[in-house]
């Protein structure tokens, strides 16, 4: 059977709160797999605003309201408010995730420092907020985390190799068409096994051409109907999908469902790879329609 999987990024504490338990329930409902990627130290959301200065930035915002998906709250934490910290709040739900039978991972130390600065920093620096966010992690689960997703699709070359040394499968941190093993500049193998996001999110369609919330997913649809020989990988958030995007992700699974998809976890996707026959590829910076800035992608 063709495979889709769900990898769901937790950016905020309110995300933690309120849209994992939502998301847990409709994946439940659909018999669906998925990956669920945490941020485990503080949320510091509100420290973004000076991405107003990013080209792209405040077109995104007037397409996808940041107030009405994240909350005034969350939107001062770490300038007006103290950043909670998340992984030491929540560690009880994130431990329930894994035991509902989902596959959890890291996602990230600090959300909005790993994802405005890494790009641009140092292998120390880069180990450093790795070293925190494995730490956290070993601390929730009594277990090493297995696979990362970085923040933002942001990236570096030392971020890629350290997640070999902390003992990880594979990791889903970039935007590409299917699996492959990632290169250094010498053409020697860097890091683990990559799952690429292989579909846009909601936020980057809704918006642009007509779509709203109410018709997005069928563009989506349209975009799966062909099957591809190693899958899809489709990001999603618990900030929007898990509140007030609920009903066009639940229109995607049943629309998903229907085309004869099983809704995996990454894990589930990645074990049903021929990783000996797996291409590789260097992973560079660029942009994509419908988000600022540039980000991981394949090459």
């Amino acid at each position: 059977m063709k495979k889709l999987a769900l990898k769901i990024d937790v950016d905020t504490w309110r995300g933690t709160r309120e849209g994992v338990p939502r998301l847990m329930e409709a994946l439940r409902r659909h018999k669906a797999g998925a990956t669920f990627l945490f941020s485990l130290g503080p949320d510091h959301t509100g420290r973004a605003i000076k991405r107003v200065f990013r080209p792209g930035f405040l077109s995104k915002v007037s397409r996808t309201s940041v107030v009405e998906h994240y909350g005034m709250r969350t939107l001062l934490y770490g300038t007006v408010l103290p950043g909670p910290d998340i992984g030491r709040r929540e560690a009880k739900l994130l431990r329930g995730v894994r035991d509902a039978g989902f596959e959890v991972g890291i996602h990230c130390w600090d959300h909005i420092k790993w994802q405005d600065y890494v790009a641009g920093k140092d292998a120390a620096w880069t180990r450093a907020e790795m070293h925190k966010a494995a730490r956290r992690f070993r601390e929730i689960f009594g277990e090493d985390a297995r696979t990362h997703g970085a923040a933002g699709w942001q990236i570096n070359d030392a971020a890629l190799a350290y997640q070999q040394e902390l003992g990880m499968r594979y990791a889903s941190d970039g935007r590409g068409s299917h699996p492959f093993q990632p290169l250094d500049a010498a053409g020697r193998p860097l890091g683990v096994p990559q799952l690429p996001t292989t579909l846009p999110t909601l936020d980057e369609l809704i918006g642009l051409d007509g779509l709203d919330n109410d018709n997005v997913h069928e563009h989506l649809l349209k975009l799966t109907e062909s099957e591809t020989a190693t899958g899809h990988v489709y990001t999603l958030h618990a900030e929007l999908e898990g509140m007030r995007l609920m009903e066009a992700f639940e229109r995607l699974l049943a629309g998903w469902t229907r085309q004869g998809y099983q809704l995996v976890s990454c894990a589930d996707l990645f074990d049903s790879q021929d990783l000996a026959a797996l291409p590789t590829g260097r992973v560079v910076m660029g942009e994509i329609p419908g988000r600022s800035g540039t980000l991981a992608l394949q090459a």
